[in-house]
């Protein structure tokens, strides 16, 4: 009996000791719950707004600064006697980039200026054999004219016997042979004008000499290569001595006027983007700092590697998307000018995110 009294004061003694330590346990629990909760809730809603984000503001780092290039080529041939350059240097428009040798064509401007004085002194000595032919068609239209008013008194005459027959026939012959001399005058008149070569107040062959004589001016001007535009030297692998030929790329010249983004956007984003929006570009070289660009167009066309299009399309590889290979379309974005501590290369990686609102159009653009 005394054993099961001390059993029962035993249990409840283990019964009062549990008790606190129940309570700690729930309410650990609880804790634990709410906040699983609380991260499940916090996880959908940065999914929610990491989506919303990447739907009303695309973004991708598929994207490289670009400018136009332009390869500098001479007009004329021959051999570099000047090159005040190195590679990579920064040069301003109308800046000599390199010289060729003048001396032939300073030969050949001063040769075409002689065959333009030789040439005026023929064209006043064809001139007046002009003046020479018009003098000589007058005299014999005057000869004819005479000829036949005197063969015109003569003619009644010969009825009343006051003249001869022979008279008459040679008064005939006469004024023949004085209307083919004026025929003859008026073609050696044509002959010379045609030598003298005036068409329309104009001579020909004063022209003709003239265009030579700028012609070598232009070559002997093109001798000197100077620069198109603000840009930057680049793939400069000649030195002075060497043979320029017409034509033919001697080295390239970044343009440094515009500066613009190839960023290349996935096929479901190109909705949200419009000409016009603004945009924030970062870039790897310059980390942390934000440049503005402007949308200037999407492309609309891509080169098919099965043959279905033309050659001379932008190549954009396409990306994996889990079942399907989305096409992605190079939009080019204008950037703001250039920093000068802070310049753009050609090749930069960027990574482009478009700003614009919910609806992708540009701020004030109507709603249809």
């Amino acid at each position: 009996m005394e054993d099961s009294v001390d059993e029962d004061k035993n249990s409840a003694i283990l019964s009062d000791e549990n008790e606190p330590t129940e309570a700690p346990r729930r309410s650990r629990r609880l804790i634990g719950r709410l906040l699983g909760t609380a991260i499940v809730v916090s996880t959908i809603i940065l999914a929610y707004w990491v989506y919303s984000d990447l739907v009303f503001h695309p973004r991708t780092d598929d994207a490289y600064v670009r400018a136009n290039t332009v390869g500098i080529a001479p007009h004329v041939s021959g051999p570099i006697v000047s090159l005040p350059l190195v590679d990579n240097q920064p040069v301003e428009e109308a800046q000599i980039l390199f010289v060729i040798d003048p001396r032939p064509y300073e030969a050949a401007l001063e040769e075409a200026q002689a065959e333009l004085i030789l040439t005026n002194l023929e064209i006043e000595g064809l001139a007046r054999g002009v003046l020479a032919a018009e003098a000589e068609l007058e005299h014999r239209q005057a000869e004819a004219a005479y000829a036949d008013q005197y063969l015109e008194r003569i003619r009644p005459l010969l009825a009343d016997q006051f003249v001869t027959a022979n008279q008459v026939f040679e008064a005939e012959t006469n004024l023949a042979a004085s209307q083919a001399s004026v025929e003859r005058a008026r073609f050696e008149l044509e002959q010379a004008k045609k030598d003298l070569g005036e068409y329309g107040g104009m001579n020909a062959r004063r022209q003709a000499a003239e265009a030579k004589v700028y012609n070598a001016e232009l070559n002997l001007g093109y001798c000197t290569v100077r620069s198109p535009f603000d840009g930057y030297v680049t793939n400069l692998n000649i030195a002075v001595g060497e043979y320029a030929n017409q034509g033919q790329e001697v080295f390239a010249l970044v343009d440094n006027r515009t500066w613009f983004v190839l960023a290349n956007f996935r096929e479901v984003f190109l909705d949200q983007i419009r000409p016009g929006m603004e945009a924030e570009v970062y870039l790897m070289t310059y980390p942390g700092r934000p440049f503005k660009g402007v949308v200037q167009g999407i492309g609309w066309a891509l080169w098919q590697k099965n043959g279905s299009t033309v050659r001379g399309l932008p190549d954009v590889e396409p990306s994996l998307n889990w079942v399907r290979l989305a096409q992605r379309f190079p939009v080019r974005i204008i950037l703001e000018p250039p920093d000068r501590n802070q310049p753009y290369r050609m090749g930069n990686t960027a990574v482009v995110t478009i700003k614009g609102d919910s609806s992708g159009r540009l701020a004030g653009e109507p709603s249809f």
